[in-house]
């Protein structure tokens, strides 16, 4: 098995770690976003990935802020846990504006300057990733549905680029985005 194939399986098995953590709205899911990117850079910058290969640099920086996010009350700096909310009514405009913003920047960027082979798909992903990633970090129970998008492209686009264990795990990300919807909603109601 050669180097790359190897870097993707373990890419594969910390993304599986790193589900199963936010399935369960566990904070260690801000340490798998640490991890996971460290081997997904790796993999995508080989695949000719190159937007993919660019928010596992944001992945790192909103680990942090994801981690402060859920761990701590900021205003009285004293430890809470952040509860599980549906995302204010107020945040979709600008939330959908930024991603069209990145999702064309992006989409041109790749497909000016680069040799990318999917510049739209790989733009795409990418927007929405940064828009569903900050909906994480804030636990709205709507970045389900965020993820079951995102996923659902990216397990065609990594079987278009022959990553084949990213395809398996973004299949799993996608059906388990349903349920963990589902688990969402149930926690949301349950803290209430």
């Amino acid at each position: 098995m050669d180097f790359d194939k190897i870097i993707e399986i373990i890419g594969f098995l910390v993304g599986l770690a790193y589900l199963y953590f936010e399935y369960h709205a566990n904070r260690l899911v801000w340490l798998m976003s640490v991890i996971m990117p460290m081997f997904s850079l790796w993999v995508y910058y080989r695949a000719g990935l190159y937007a993919d290969f660019g928010i596992n640099i944001y992945y790192l920086v909103i680990a942090a802020y994801g981690y402060v996010c859920w761990t701590f009350n900021l205003r009285k700096k004293q430890p809470r846990e952040l509860p599980v909310s549906r995302m204010p009514g107020r945040y979709y405009l600008p939330a959908t504006l930024i991603f069209g913003a990145i999702f064309v920047a992006l989409a041109f960027g790749l497909d000016n300057y680069t040799n990318s082979t999917v510049p739209w798909y790989d733009a795409f992903t990418t927007a929405l990733s940064i828009v569903g990633l900050w909906m994480l970090a804030r636990k709205y129970v709507e970045q389900w549905l965020v993820w079951f998008v995102v996923d659902a492209v990216c397990v065609a686009l990594y079987l278009y680029k022959e990553i084949p264990f990213y395809a398996v795990l973004y299949a799993v990300y996608t059906v388990i985005a349903l349920f963990g919807y589902r688990k969402w909603l149930r926690l949301m109601a349950s803290s209430e």
